[in-house]
């Protein structure tokens, strides 16, 4: 359940919820509810009953109505896709779906089919600007990173570690190590 403002009160979807529960002959395990809008990333209730639902806690999601669940159409279809992967159904009370049966099932796979297309149209439009984008002579990607490998070499040969020498230069251990592997310090020259 959820309500969008303290002032509301899930009640009514509480009852609605419990009378379809006993309709079915289902224990209820646990009540999750969120009192804040469903535009919200963190959502305490919905977050809990998603670890719970990982954890093997029960085999069915009862909810009022599909926006109660979600923040957006992105977020339902990856909840209902972990859901079924988890082999937990969902019922809907207000939009009358339920995964147990065919054809709630078809409707999962209908809905996937439309949330693949859409991630596969974002892809290709992602891909398209970037051609734009350097067409018109725009960097793509990262910087390169601007190292001094000579002085890389000294600290390594002046004894210092991959750790100092990264912080030293605001670089990772790693890229350290591959700029010691693809120019290996020589020995100074103690002339010098």
């Amino acid at each position: 359940m959820r309500v969008s403002t303290l002032d509301q009160h899930p009640e009514t979807q509480l009852h609605d919820l419990r009378q379809m529960a006993a309709q079915r002959s289902l224990e209820i395990v646990h009540e999750y509810t969120d009192r804040v809008s469903g535009a919200k990333a963190r959502r305490p209730g919905l977050d809990q009953m998603m670890a719970d639902a990982r954890r093997g806690r029960f085999d069915v999601v009862l909810v009022w109505a599909s926006d109660r669940l979600a923040r957006s159409v992105k977020h339902f279809l990856e909840v209902l896709d972990e859901l079924s992967r988890l082999n937990i159904e969902y019922v809907s009370f207000r939009e009358n779906i339920d995964t147990g049966g065919p054809l709630g099932r078809a409707i999962i796979v209908v809905v996937g089919a439309v949330a693949e297309l859409e991630r596969a149209l974002i892809v290709e439009r992602v891909r398209a600007g970037m051609r734009r984008a350097k067409l018109e002579g725009h960097h793509i990607g990262r910087k390169a990173l601007e190292l001094d490998n000579t002085a890389i070499q000294r600290d390594r040969c002046q004894g210092q570690s991959l750790r100092q020498i990264a912080k030293a230069h605001r670089v990772s251990a790693a890229t350290v190590r591959r700029v010691l592997s693809e120019h290996p310090p020589q020995a100074l020259d103690k002339t010098a």
